[in-house]
């Protein structure tokens, strides 16, 4: 070769495909875990919504399963409601007076590996919690 004849070796490419994949194989889970911390905002807020229509139909009839309050019935005959995002359904355990809200992550979305939050709960009372390991703090 002469002087003029400059190029990458093959080592020197492998050695930058390897740090490549070392940085990479680092930051995928921890964007990963960033994806799922904001989804988990998708489930708040489902809830929320879903428990604010259900106080307006008590304030309204003094009975979250009223007739008139189509979330109401919707979660009192078994059936769920999606979150905005899709990322969770909402299903409720309703009587007159109380209700205990569930949001569960959907099968198949990046939620469904939340092993921190999994589902989050919410009551009539404005309890909150998690099934994950986090507890509360998910909130």
């Amino acid at each position: 070769m002469s002087r003029l004849e400059r190029g990458f070796t093959l080592i020197e490419l492998m050695i930058v495909v390897a740090i490549i994949g070392i940085i990479s194989a680092i930051a995928y889970p921890s964007y990963m875990e960033s994806v799922r911390k904001s989804n988990r905002a998708d489930a708040k807020a489902a809830l929320n919504d879903v428990s604010h229509r259900l106080q307006r139909c008590f304030t309204a009839y003094s009975d979250y399963t009223h007739a008139s309050c189509a979330v109401g019935q919707t979660l009192d005959d078994g059936r769920s409601v999606s979150s905005g995002e899709g990322m969770y359904t909402v299903t409720g355990n309703l009587t007159a007076t109380t209700f205990a809200l569930t949001a569960a992550p959907v099968a198949g979305t990046t939620q469904a590996g939340d092993s921190k939050c999994g589902s989050f709960t919410l009551t009539q009372a404005g309890v909150k919690g998690a099934s994950g390991s986090l507890g509360t703090d998910c909130w």
